[in-house]
């Protein structure tokens, strides 16, 4: 039997490099090929790995024919911050990096694609607590606009070509990587600073809940997302996804059991209002009854593994 082949665009990101060693350690170094547009960091580990400019349709096409790409995970995406800084160029690059991915998928006859969406595709009309599955989405950043594009055509591609996407709006995530201009990052910076005990200065007023998720517990969704049968998938747009909810002043009083001196000032800025635009806690039970998703990371848990990571980083 053939073995699947893996095209992961969007290596270097938060996602992106957890999910290529996860990848690469159940299905093999080489059967995984990492791409994005500059080289990655950590040299050898990534190889192999090819430079490529998602906006490029033709090269998709050749890596695609010259690898013998069965599956695609696309995670290449300016995401909401950085975009509500150039609106017009971010939503050119989001879509045309998608529909290039989606029209490889239904030239080459690919297996399986991936394409993440976000709790961003959500408003301030939309019921912020327990957020269903189906409900208004009217987001109020040009980031979740492409989002919920996304999630139409996922559904349009399938239903008119076949083509197998798959989806999850990820909650805000707490990844291991350097910011990378998410609304989501007020958290994932306030417990770096902590360790390298600098006075953190937070974006977000103290009293805003959001839906967070643990950077290992998004990577497994999106695998076991991508491992479930075609005929248990009943939703084609997004998955609902959750892990936990949190506020900045939860995260604080959880980092201070590890750094008790540590210090914080809240100056909320622009991406507060976005933050207030978004669900406080969401409901995933469709996830939770088609593909048995099932989070492990809470709040105590997510700090307490971070904390590992960046001491053994440090």
């Amino acid at each position: 039997m053939t073995k699947d082949k893996f095209l992961i665009l969007g290596a270097n990101g938060k996602i992106g490099t957890e999910l290529t060693k996860s990848l690469r350690k159940i299905y093999g170094q080489e059967q995984v090929i990492a791409t994005d547009t500059h080289l990655p960091t950590d040299g050898a580990h990534y190889l192999p790995f090819v430079k490529l400019d998602a906006t490029d349709g033709a090269k998709i096409a050749h890596i695609i024919e010259r690898y013998r790409i069965t599956q695609i995970f696309h995670l290449a995406a300016i995401l909401s911050t950085k975009g509500e800084i150039n609106p017009l160029n971010m939503w050119r690059v989001n879509m045309d990096c998608f529909f290039n991915v989606l029209e490889a998928a239904r030239s080459y006859n690919i297996k399986k694609v991936f394409v993440p969406s976000s709790i961003a595709v959500f408003g301030a009309d939309t019921p912020r607590e327990n957020t269903p599955q189906n409900t208004l989405r009217m987001p109020e950043t040009v980031y979740g606009m492409s989002k919920v594009s996304s999630e139409n055509w996922c559904s349009y591609y399938f239903k008119k070509y076949g083509t197998d996407v798959r989806s999850v709006r990820f909650p805000a995530v707490i990844h291991k990587t350097e910011s990378t201009g998410s609304t989501g990052d007020f958290a994932v910076e306030m417990i770096k600073n902590s360790v390298s005990n600098k006075v953190h200065e937070c974006f977000m007023s103290p009293d805003t809940r959001l839906p967070l998720i643990y950077i290992d517990d998004a990577v497994r969704a999106s695998l076991e997302l991508m491992d479930a049968p075609a005929t248990k998938i009943s939703i084609r747009s997004s998955y609902n996804l959750a892990a936990f909810s949190a506020t900045p002043a939860e995260l604080y009083e959880e980092i201070k059991k590890y750094h008790p001196k540590f210090k914080i000032l809240y100056k909320p800025d622009f991406r507060q209002n976005t933050a207030l635009s978004w669900p406080q806690t969401i409901d995933d039970t469709v996830a939770r009854a088609d593909w048995k998703w099932q989070s492990r990371f809470n709040l105590e848990e997510t700090v307490n593994a971070m904390m590992v990571y960046l001491r053994k980083q440090v």
